[in-house]
């Protein structure tokens, strides 16, 4: 099938300051096609709409222009910048019709992959940064919901992944309204629909988001259905009253603590058995609780912000178990500081060594970060500029040092009482330094081994 709008076609449109270039198709859905366009020699994204969607959706343009507005509330959103209406001569030499219209946004990254390819196996990404993808999602919606809007329709086909680092995109956000409010068609993606949605109780909220919220977030890190279990398996037809029965009228935590009717099949469901025990409890509860009492009453379900303080602390308890080399999480604000068995080969887990800033602690590990927030507990947590980071020794692994990653000199205090000072771009060796002293406040490194090992090195 032909695209509407075919490469090299000039699209001249009023409140442009100059032509739109098309230059190849990128993908189609439900709702239209999205191209790459040149515009002034910079490449964006169009998004342009089926003619059907546009005749049954009026208030389309106005929610977008709405949108382009209000600006994006954070960098993970591929928000509209510029509504694109062509202009009657254009629209005619391209046999457009007069209900053509579409949206500029940024252009994709090409390190960004679907979050479908992370359910279907497809990609290779850590754990470390799915816990990050999480992390930006919270981010990205508390700012979304800062604002009065709501998203409406969150969903694994909406987002995005950066593999390597963790990042999120989420695309789609012409359906995003006003808190409250529904002048669009969509009302939510079902498995991700808040049950009050689902069983027309509710309009879209920023409630009902932070139901779809959570369901995609379990779905990120045990690539499985929250509320898909046992019961799901007595349904001999999934059709629309099988889905209001599971996802609306009676549905149920596939790890309810009280309600075990709907426990994941040992076989259908392995992967779930599988990966719910890797993280640590202070975020299974959070879950328990969106899909608990959170199901019935929207003001239980688990915050943005809680996300975040629960989401950062477990990447702060980040570890590799010394026997597998598997991604292990401890809860890091806990004495122990380590689970006892790896989830994956059960082998014994050694008791690593803490960073100890101010009531918080970070696991001494290599990859794990120091941030503005593990000093001032009145700081929203930020995964953005880290201050120090735990690293191995170019030439002897087991040798780890808190790498200077701002730009202010810190004083290191040695085991022996000596101080020295560990300026930006520097590593300290944690085998000696007993306490740092940075412009944020003290660092104390508790239970490091001893060493006789230099205190500070290049970094590189």
């Amino acid at each position: 099938m032909a695209a509407m709008l075919p490469a090299g076609a000039q699209l001249h449109c009023a409140g442009l300051s100059s032509p739109l270039q098309v230059v190849r198709l990128l993908g189609a859905g439900g709702q239209g096609e999205v191209h790459e366009v040149r515009l002034a020699g910079e490449s964006h994204a169009l998004k342009w709409y089926y003619p059907s969607v546009v005749r049954r959706d009026p208030g389309l343009a106005q929610r977008l222009a709405d949108s382009i507005r209000a600006s994006a509330p954070s960098r993970q959103f591929l928000w509209p910048i510029a509504l694109v209406e062509p202009e009657a001569a254009c629209r005619r030499t391209l046999g457009l019709g007069d209900s053509g219209m579409g949206y500029l946004m940024p252009l994709r990254s090409p390190e960004a992959v679907a979050a479908m390819d992370h359910y279907a196996g497809r990609i290779n990404i850590g754990l470390r940064q799915l816990l990050r993808a999480c992390f930006y999602l919270s981010e990205a919606f508390q700012a979304l919901h800062s604002k009065g809007l709501c998203y409406k329709d969150i969903s694994l086909s909406n987002l995005f992944l950066v593999p390597r680092s963790g990042d999120v995109l989420i695309c789609d956000n012409d359906n995003v309204e006003v808190n409250g409010m529904n002048r669009g068609l969509a009302l939510g993606t079902p498995g991700f629909m808040a049950p009050e949605l689902l069983l027309g109780q509710a309009k879209p909220s920023s409630g009902s988001d932070l139901f779809s919220l959570a369901v995609l977030m379990f779905w990120l890190l045990t690539r499985s259905d929250p509320l898909k279990g046992r019961l799901e398996l007595q349904i001999r037809c999934l059709d629309m009253a099988a889905r209001r029965r599971l996802y609306g009228e009676d549905p149920v935590f596939v790890f309810d603590p009280e309600d075990r009717r709907n426990r994941p099949d040992p076989i259908l469901h392995q992967a779930a058995l599988r990966t719910w025990p890797i993280y640590p409890p202070a975020l299974r509860r959070l879950f328990q609780r969106s899909f608990g009492e959170g199901l019935r009453d929207p003001a239980r379900r688990t915050l943005s912000s809680e996300w975040l303080q629960v989401l950062s602390a477990t990447l702060d308890g980040q570890q590799r178990c010394p026997h597998c080399g598997q991604e292990v999480f401890a809860e890091a604000e806990s004495e122990g500081a380590t689970p006892a068995r790896c989830w994956d080969c059960g082998g014994p887990l050694p008791t690593s060594p803490r960073l100890r800033i101010g009531d918080r602690s970070v696991l001494v590990q290599p990859g794990n970060e120091v941030y503005r927030h593990h000093f001032d507990r009145l700081r929203s947590e930020s995964l953005e500029r880290p201050l120090g980071r735990v690293e191995s020794h170019p030439r002897q692994p087991g040798l780890l040092g808190l790498l200077n990653l701002s730009d202010q000199v810190w004083q290191a205090e040695l085991d022996d009482g000596a101080s020295l000072p560990l300026p930006p771009g520097q590593r300290g060796n944690l085998r000696r330094i007993r306490v740092l002293r940075t412009p944020w406040g003290l660092v104390h490194c508790l239970n490091p081994p001893s060493a006789t090992s230099p205190v500070t090195g290049s970094h590189g």
